[in-house]
């Protein structure tokens, strides 16, 4: 499919698309880019046949590349394309896969001046809460949701190429606008991860007192699972979509404040009321993603 893909930033999900990649022949040649302080990771990947070769200089990495992805955390992404942007070649499919879109194209036509026709905005919907090219998984996107925000000047021929890619890669490609992606995705990975962060941080405190995590039970791990996750990628997915996270933010408190009234003034249906509606609402969510 292409000759040399490059991935900017071989971690988690750079990993992932660079052996889900070579694993199905989508490429010939796989390249990468990192910063000095990433080689370790970049001579481990290159060790574990992730990537053919990498290189320190942008210009060096990209070049002969007919497919570049940029996979670093969404705070990056105005510093890489600033790097990218002589480089930039008509002919190449461009992509991110990025966890907030609006921020990843703001920077785009910033740093360009438009949003070149050749870029298509993507969001593997797959990841865990390890990180590193250690944590690439070949079969990390196998039958999981791709999302693609296409905008009015993104040519259908690149929007073509990068559905064929995604769903090489054993993805579910589905396309959806940038505002109404980051909503939804504001409601069901950022807030969550930011409950979880903040769960974690109020019962971390508490353990120095009360020995809480000594006493921890299967829910417990189960609900903050995703605390382990890097939180610098989670620093700078949430400022980037802030937006979204924040009216979210105000409907749980108003949420958590009717709980404890029901708790306060012994409300027992209310209070059982909403866990059935929860309950209830959680197995038709289970039902639908079958």
């Amino acid at each position: 499919m292409f000759n040399k893909l490059c991935i900017i930033g071989v971690g988690l999900i750079g990993g992932s698309i660079a052996r889900a990649a070579r694993q199905h022949k989508l490429c010939t040649i796989i390249s990468a880019y990192g910063r000095q302080e990433d080689e370790d990771n970049l001579q481990r990947a290159v060790q574990l046949n992730v990537i053919d070769t990498y290189s320190l200089n942008l210009g060096e990495a990209i070049e002969g590349a007919d497919c570049v992805i940029v996979a670093t955390p969404v705070g990056a992404m105005e510093a890489i394309f600033k790097q990218m942007a002589p480089y930039w070649s008509a002919n190449v499919l461009y992509m991110d896969a990025g966890s907030t879109k609006a921020s990843v194209v703001t920077a785009l036509q910033a740093v360009l001046g438009e949003l070149p026709a050749n870029f298509v905005p993507a969001h593997p919907i797959a990841g865990a809460e390890n990180s590193g090219v250690d944590a690439a998984l070949v079969g990390l996107f196998q039958d999981k949701r791709l999302i693609l925000t296409p905008c009015e000047q993104t040519n259908a021929y690149f929007v073509d190429l990068a559905t064929q890619f995604w769903q090489g890669v054993g993805s579910v490609v589905t396309q959806m606008s940038i505002e109404q992606h980051d909503a939804v995705l504001a409601a069901t990975s950022h807030l969550p991860h930011i409950l979880a962060f903040t769960l974690v941080d109020l019962l971390g405190k508490k353990d120095e007192q009360r020995e809480v995590f000594k006493y921890a039970a299967g829910g417990f791990n189960d609900f903050t699972r995703i605390a382990s996750s890097d939180p610098t990628m989670w620093r700078d997915i949430c400022m980037a979509n802030k937006s979204q996270i924040i009216p979210l933010i105000e409907q749980l408190c108003v949420e958590l404040q009717a709980i404890k009234q029901m708790l306060k003034q012994d409300q027992v249906q209310p209070l059982q009321d909403t866990f059935t509606y929860a309950r209830n609402a959680r197995q038709r969510f289970l039902k639908q993603s079958k």
